[in-house]
């Protein structure tokens, strides 16, 4: 049994808070948070954009990937103190004027997604692999977007979706 006193009384750690400025589709945050918060837990918890799934939390999913300086990254696995000078886009971030993402529109046409929980980040990753060039074959768009699992087992669909926006540009 713990003494409540000495707990009140003993500090294992010192969590202070640090302040930063995420730059997040385009809008600055100014967010105080622990030095040991990750980018995900910081957009879905402090900044309150819910579109950025949660699913392994240990980079195995790609649920919660974002663009950061348009480079696609698991948001779960790197610190959101990391990126104070960075441009982070989330899936919230795409729609502009009130119109889709030609992503999105595809995701929608190809029926790209079932359940809908890993879509935001199956639709960042693709619109990264894009950015990366990795579009030259099905083969090739399967194999860039294996770190994004989808457990409705929507893979056909998620790779015609990407082809139409290849085929498109």
């Amino acid at each position: 049994m713990i003494n409540a006193k000495a707990a009140e009384t003993v500090k294992i750690f010192d969590s202070s808070d640090v302040t930063v400025t995420l730059h997040v589709n385009g809008v600055a945050h100014v967010v105080a948070i622990e030095p040991r918060v990750t980018l995900l837990d910081a957009l879905r918890e402090r900044i309150g954009l819910t579109g950025t799934k949660k699913g392994c939390d240990h980079g195995q999913c790609g649920c919660c990937t974002v663009l950061i300086n348009g480079i696609r990254v698991d948001s779960c696995l790197t610190l959101a103190i990391m990126h104070t000078n960075d441009e982070i886009t989330t899936i919230e971030g795409l729609v502009q004027d009130g119109k889709l993402h030609p992503m999105q529109e595809a995701f929608v046409n190809h029926d790209g997604y079932q359940c809908g929980y890993c879509t935001s980040g199956q639709i960042m990753s693709a619109i990264g692999l894009l950015a990366e060039g990795h579009t030259h074959s099905d083969e090739e768009i399967r194999t860039f977007m294996t770190g994004n699992l989808c457990r409705c087992s929507a893979y056909p669909n998620i790779v015609a979706a990407i082809r139409e926006v290849v085929e498109g540009s």
